[in-house]
């Protein structure tokens, strides 16, 4: 707080002395309770009222004094002087949930006592109300010694109290006792966090005077979310205790307070209220260190003021953004309601629902997948179908060019040479033998058949998740619908992936069996190949180079050749290498048709399969398995709002409900403000 905060904390020992003692008598003289109360009686009792309509609930912060301290600070004797009751004391943590302290001023010498909890309101009076909120306490958070975060409200109406509102916290402990959880430090201080931190809340810290002020774990934790300690206010107890120093400590104010600080003594032993007060105002009157603290910050009834003029402050500076705050959310829970589907009263309606999202589902589908038009999912990559098709599809002929079997120079005439020698037969020498070529064909086809059906199944997995999406998405609003749409989906999907995959392997099969094209590149490109033949098999029996360059195939090694050429065909060498370059050359030629012929029609087929997904099967797929034995009702069952739906249509109108009550409440306050 610092002197610039605080007015006159000390009074001069000469000349001034009777002047503060005037003062003092004309503090002491007030009640606890004064006129102000009736100004801000209203604004309290609508945040109360807010406050009972749980619209914290829906995001909106209201204006709260948050009374927080170290165990055995002191705080439930504060709370005791304010209210004027007895609450419970005992060893440990006497406070176990936020106790909400609503204390109002009522000119009736009978006072009324209200606990509010778990939906349960319970009348007390002052012998028993001790006894209650332990009993309260013990319903919400149970027997034990752990805490819980459900509020207990307490209702004071009593003649002198003052129109105050404080959410009462558990008291820091570090080391817990037997049959507390180990982790009780941090959920105390979790639950205190979650009430300091909202701008709104105004932070009552009780410190004791026992203890160095800057130690204390209550002020680390307002400090954390109040550094300047613009809604900090500190109340010292225990001050007859350890009287020396407290004006220093006070007056120095080392952990920034800036709403200043409360010097009190707290009622003690068996003392009445009144006796209490009588005896604060002597200690602090005649105590020869005590009696330097200016009295417009010490005892109860300066304390009371002091909380009714911060909170009505509060209250006023923050009322305007709680209107804003309660509109803004109203109307977007209405716009929320709004967009959520229609119930569902008769077939027709579930007739004409259900051909909509057919409808939006279909057309969904045909920009994604067919027409590349991403609108919809504008930010979403994994959405862009045609795009990432195409990834696929240039991944999968990727991989069909760059496996080994499509390697030309990988074991160059090798296998040719002794595919050569077993298909010798009895048959003029100068023809390349058919059976030969086929068998290399066939054994190149059967090492690259998984890819084409890897990658069938790959983009049929892809497209099962878009098809899927967009099908949950239309549907999530009807519960029923979306379990048969789910498992239409899923069944069409299986089955155009399992036709899909028969499909491929049947091409496989095609490219097995036989060779054929009337492509003319293949002549061309085998005719430009053969040109190099003389040369190559000149390269090759003249024994000079190892490796020898073959325009169009690239660097070849040709040294294991003559191992080949000179064990089997002494006498032939000339013929063997013309025939193996020839066969070579003729399925090089063909090979890049076979994988052409393999990536193109792929392409096709999955453009036409998934064309008829698109505008045909899947409306009857699903109308098939909504009106099948598993759905169990059809159409009808379109009528059940899924538990989700309900469940929110439900939360909403709640809420709904609670913020026009608000508003209603707030509205009144404004109408007395205006007037």
């Amino acid at each position: 707080m610092g002197a610039a905060k605080q007015t006159d904390l000390a009074c001069n020992s000469e000349g001034e002395g009777s002047s503060c003692v005037e003062q003092h008598a004309i503090i002491e003289a007030a009640p606890i309770v004064s006129s102000y109360n009736d100004k801000i009686r209203p604004l309290l009792d609508a945040v109360d009222k807010l406050r009972s309509l749980m619209v914290m609930e829906e995001g909106i912060q209201l204006p709260t004094i948050v009374v927080v301290g170290d165990q055995s600070s002191g705080k439930s004797s504060v709370l005791e002087s304010l209210a004027g009751i007895s609450l419970p004391r005992g060893q440990g943590i006497c406070t176990r949930v936020p106790l909400i302290m609503r204390l109002q001023h009522h000119s009736s010498p009978e006072p009324e006592f209200q606990l509010e909890y778990l939906n349960f309101v319970i009348h007390t009076d002052e012998v028993n109300i001790a006894d209650d909120i332990v009993n309260a306490t013990n319903d919400i958070a149970g027997g034990g010694k752990g805490i819980s975060n459900t509020p207990l409200t307490l209702l004071v109406k009593k003649n002198g109290v003052p129109d105050l509102t404080m959410v009462d916290l558990p008291g820091i402990t570090r080391v817990p006792v037997h049959g507390q959880p180990e982790d009780i430090y941090d959920q105390i201080k979790d639950m205190i966090m979650d009430y300091i931190k909202p701008e709104e809340s105004i932070i009552l810290n009780v410190l004791s005077a026992t203890v160095d002020f800057t130690t204390c774990e209550s002020i680390r934790m307002s400090q954390s979310v109040d550094r300047a300690g613009d809604r900090t206010l500190a109340v010292v107890t225990k001050v007859d205790k350890a009287p020396e120093g407290l004006l220093e400590k006070v007056t120095a104010d080392d952990v920034g307070i800036g709403l200043g600080y409360v010097c009190v003594r707290n009622r003690i032993g068996d003392e009445t209220y009144e006796e209490a007060r009588a005896k604060s105002q002597q200690l602090f009157q005649t105590h020869p260190l005590l009696s330097k603290i200016d009295k417009s910050v010490v005892g109860i009834p300066v304390l009371a003021q002091k909380l009714a003029q911060i909170q009505a402050s509060s209250i006023t500076r923050n009322l305007p953004d709680i209107v804003k705050k309660i509109n803004d959310k109203l109307s977007s829970c209405l716009l929320e309601l709004k967009k959520m589907p229609k119930s569902l009263s008769s077939v027709a309606e579930a007739m004409t629902a259900f051909m909509q999202i057919i409808g939006s589902s279909k057309e969904s589908l045909r920009k994604i997948l067919v027409r590349g038009e991403f609108d919809e999912f504008t930010d979403d990559k994994h959405m862009h179908c045609t795009a990432r098709l195409y990834e696929m599809l240039k991944q999968y002929s990727d991989q069909l060019h760059k496996c080994e079997e499509s390697d030309p120079k990988s074991n160059f005439l090798v296998e040719e040479i002794k595919i050569l020698e077993e298909a010798n037969g009895i048959s003029l020498p100068n023809f390349v033998p058919r059976n030969a070529f086929l068998v290399i064909l066939q054994g190149k086809v059967k090492g690259i058949s998984s890819i084409p059906i890897g990658f069938v199944e790959k983009v049929w997995s892809y497209i099962e998740e878009v098809v899927m999406s967009v099908l949950m998405h239309n549907t999530e609003n009807y519960y029923q619908l979306q379990v048969c749409t789910r498992r239409a989906g899923h069944n069409l999907i299986t089955r155009m992936k399992e036709r899909s995959v028969e499909w491929t392997m049947e091409m496989v099969e095609m490219e097995k069996l036989t060779d054929y094209t009337c492509n003319p590149e293949y002549v061309s490109e085998w005719s430009r190949l053969m040109g190099q033949q003389d040369a190559f098999v000149h390269a090759v029996l003249s024994k000079n180079d190892s490796m020898i360059s073959i325009e169009g195939i690239g660097e070849v090694e040709v040294g294991v050749l003559r191992q080949y050429v000179s064990f089997f065909f002494l006498d032939v060498n000339n013929h063997v290498l013309s025939q193996a370059f020839d066969l070579k050359m003729r399925m090089t030629a063909y090979w890049k048709v076979v994988l052409r012929r393999l990536v193109d029609c792929m392409a096709l087929h999955l453009q036409v399969s998934v064309s008829k997904l698109v505008h045909k099967d899947m409306e009857i797929e699903i109308v098939k398995e909504l009106m099948g034995p598993n759905c169990g009702g059809g159409i009808e069952k379109m009528l059940e709002e899924s538990p989700a739906v309900s469940a929110k249509r439900e939360k909403l109108v709640k809420s709904i409900k609670k913020l026009r009550d608000s508003k209603e409440v707030v509205a009144k306050i404004l109408d007395g403000v205006a007037t």
